[in-house]
């Protein structure tokens, strides 16, 4: 990292990070041209749960290539100024890398969707259909390597 006055070398601000939002903005690579998405998703335990259609190009990107790119920006706001240089941005935001997987089983499948509802709703227990399981296509990222950044805190 470049700006070491910036990086976030808490673990336990980076967990936060992590727990306290609901956007990663993921960065697949198909060989040709990078292919970011952004989607919803749930934390736990150096796991990143994500779910989807089970059709469309990240599905396809997956199976050729399982390395991926995410990030994750908290608490942005815009510093304005009276000269235009001295504009600032304050944020936290965490970029990692690892590897997707897709979750083909029924109960791991349930376990994925209730820490999925529960970043959003801090609901811990929800019911899901089996037919809308077996509907949705869930993935999670096993994460390899975290870094923190942040500006105006």
């Amino acid at each position: 990292m470049r700006r070491k006055d910036r990086e976030i070398t808490d673990p336990k601000e980076i967990e936060e990070i992590l727990t306290n939002n609901i956007i990663c903005r993921i960065a697949f690579s198909d060989g040709k041209m990078p292919y970011i998405v952004a989607m919803n998703y749930g934390y736990q335990k150096n796991k990143i749960f994500l779910h989807s259609a089970k059709e469309g190009k990240k599905n396809k990107i997956i199976k050729d290539n399982n390395q991926v790119c995410f990030e994750i920006t908290d608490s942005i706001e815009i510093i304005k100024s009276e000269n235009a240089c001295d504009f600032e941005t304050k944020y936290r935001s965490v970029i990692g890398f690892g590897e997707i997987r897709i979750v083909n089983d029924i109960e791991r499948k349930k376990e994925a969707l209730q820490v999925l509802m529960n970043q959003h709703t801090k609901n811990k227990e929800w019911n899901f259909s089996e037919e809308m399981i077996l509907k949705v296509n869930i993935m999670y990222i096993e994460i390899k390597s975290l870094t923190g950044k942040k500006s105006g805190f």
